[in-house]
């Protein structure tokens, strides 16, 4: 039956002009003679009807020429909608005092109260009238969808979970069926959406889940914030529950929501991390017709990096890394190829120093971003004058080919465990932001640092070593149950670093705002929790060089945002050094604290003159 009634349904629609107007204008004789017999206390006898129906014909007429103005019957507006309903009874209310004061001034047909009642009586059945069709062809359009996908509860009563509800009932390729909503707003207990109820609150999620016999659970609170998934996520996993997630406003770029925005729960959205942004497009324009340079640029942001800036249409992007596999990779990214044989694709190490002079001398790039490296904390501490070749020495070599060329910005990509530093990796990337801001004095153009946290994601941090532990059925090892780290997305990180060549200024360090601090025990557990497997969480105790809790800014850096409410300003001492002689690579523990020493009279801001084996000269 419902097939014919929708048949019906699809055939007025193809007509709706005549029907409507049809509709409109039997409404408005009705309107009329129900407005003539009440004013007569219903005694239809003592009605005027010829004078009636012409009154009647007036209003017809008048309303036909006022909507074909305006195009009411025409589809201007969905049908049975608040526009639709604003807009007929605009129509409706001029026509009435239209012909209520014809018939007050000239026509006297009928009382004056008859034109007013009609008009009231007509606004009414024509909106109700149209809001009957719109829901009886909603109800059937969800009758048709509902009952074939697989049951799920869907969290959050609020427009994203009425949007979702009904993208799932009414999309014939819907792979869900909802059959209950969970939300904590005790007004909202006894609603409905689309014949959907509000079957308990979230705490009582394992409950409804388990007497509703569903598997998974959506949850739909765009803002939803990360304690709250936390806890569902919890509840979920004690249940034996699938959670999925109706992503954030920003990601649903501004349009509706429906059941393609849905996707599995991820690491970010427990860790509350909000997608911070910066506005990219409208700086990155520099890079535009610009020979743009990336060292690093196999690593993971270094690549990423890469795949930005080619958005932009440089002249010539020019890819430099150590590792022809993470070339490889990268420029398959990018082009989706990868023959290597292109000039722009270059093998080389930031160690070696003539090949970097003449690197730069044949491309003479105008922007370069240093994303070249070593990061890893407890490899460095054990091999510290790596440290020193490649963090220091290396980018001491890259400043020098930048300015020997004339470049017009620099960008050095730092890290958050430079500020206060206690590890080599630290002193490291400390001592080549002192190197960038004294270049940043010594030549044209522009040299900054850029500083943040951990990536998420990236290639060797920390989720990736949990998912191949929980991969392998654990246990997952944890340094402190206490300890804590910052956590940006690849996407964010990168979008600060091309920026920085605009918004910092010469020496600065750029550092963004990462929010709260993230236990990664509980990082740790959330990721077992998602596996759903029964793994270990063994602590193995905090490591040479490592902190219990990072820091974003030195003791001595003011919390300075000038530019952008999200992203703080850091002057960074210079390191007047022209060259940094070798150090005794025999002696590691001699390494480490000629590092630390330099690091503190950074901080100090004095002239470095010391007899320790890593001097300026």
């Amino acid at each position: 039956m419902h097939r014919n009634v929708s048949g019906l349904i699809a055939r007025m629609s193809s007509h709706r002009h005549f029907w409507l107007l049809l509709f409109d204008s039997t409404v408005w004789v009705l309107a009329v003679g129900f407005a003539a017999v009440a004013r007569m206390d219903f005694q239809f006898v003592q009605v005027g009807w010829p004078s009636t129906m012409v009154l009647a014909a007036i209003c017809v007429v008048t309303f036909a020429i006022v909507g074909w103005i305006s195009r009411l019957h025409e589809g201007r507006a969905p049908l049975g909608s608040l526009d639709e309903t604003i807009r007929l009874a605009s129509a409706v209310l001029c026509v009435g005092v239209a012909v209520y004061l014809a018939n007050l001034l000239f026509l006297h047909l009928v009382p004056r109260s008859v034109p007013l009642i009609a008009t009231l009586v007509a606004v009414i059945v024509m909106a109700w009238g149209r809001a009957l069709v719109r829901a009886i062809r909603d109800s059937w359009s969800i009758t048709d969808t509902a009952g074939r996908g697989q049951p799920v509860l869907v969290i959050g009563a609020g427009d994203g979970g009425r949007q979702l509800i009904r993208s799932m009932r009414r999309d014939p390729a819907s792979r869900w069926s909802p059959v209950g909503i969970l939300d904590d707003d005790r007004h909202k207990r006894h609603l409905r959406i689309d014949g959907v109820p509000v079957l308990g609150t979230i705490a009582e999620l394992a409950t409804v889940a388990h007497e509703s016999d569903v598997s998974t659970v959506v949850v739909a609170i765009p803002s939803a914030p990360a304690s709250l998934l936390q806890d569902i996520s919890n509840q979920a996993a004690d249940a034996q529950l699938t959670v999925k997630i109706l992503p954030g406003v920003e990601e649903l770029l501004g349009g509706r929501a429906g059941i393609k925005d849905v996707r599995d729960i991820n690491i970010p959205d427990l860790l509350g991390r909000r997608q911070i942004d910066t506005d990219v497009a409208a700086i990155a324009g520099y890079l535009t017709g610009q020979r743009v340079l990336v060292t690093g640029a196999g690593g993971s942001i270094g690549s990423e990096l890469c795949r930005q800036i080619s958005r932009w249409s440089p002249a010539h992007l020019i890819m430099l890394d150590r590792d022809e596999s993470a070339l490889h990779a990268v420029q398959l990214s990018i082009e989706g190829r990868a023959l290597l044989d292109s000039s722009d694709i270059i093998l080389a190490d930031i160690r070696d120093r003539d090949r970097i002079m003449g690197i730069f001398r044949e491309h003479r790039p105008q922007v370069v971003f240093h994303a070249a490296a070593l990061k890893h904390l407890p490899m460095l501490e054990q091999y510290p004058a790596e440290a020193v070749k490649t963090n220091i020495w290396g980018t001491q070599t890259v400043l020098e080919a930048a300015a020997a060329v004339d470049v017009e910005r620099f960008v050095n990509i730092s890290t958050d465990k430079a500020a206060n530093p206690v590890s080599v990796l630290g002193y490291s990337k400390r001592i080549a932001e002192g190197l960038t801001a004294a270049m940043a004095v010594r030549a044209t153009g522009t040299y900054l640092s850029v500083r943040f946290g951990n990536v998420l994601g990236s290639r060797g941090s920390v989720l990736t070593a949990f998912a191949a532990q929980i991969a392998a059925g654990g246990p997952v090892t944890v340094t402190h149950p206490d300890v804590t780290r910052f956590f940006m997305t690849v996407n964010e990180a990168v979008q600060l670093v091309i920026q920085a060549a605009v918004l910092g200024h010469d020496g600065e360090a750029l550092v963004l705002d990462m929010g709260e601090a993230v236990r990664i025990d509980a990082m740790a557990r959330q990721l077992i929790a998602l596996s759903k497997q029964d793994i270990a969480v063994e602590y193995t105790g905090l490591r040479d060089g490592e902190k219990m809790h990072e820091d974003l800014l030195g003791h001595d850096e003011p919390d300075l945002r000038p530019m952008h409410p999200l992203v703080s300003h850091v002057d960074v001492p210079p390191l007047v050094s022209d060259h940094l002689v070798p150090i005794d690579i025999a002696q590691p523990a001699t390494i480490t604290n000629a590092l630390g020493a330099l690091c503190t009279a950074m901080t100090r801001n004095k002239e470095i003159i010391c007899d320790d084996e890593l001097l300026p000269r």
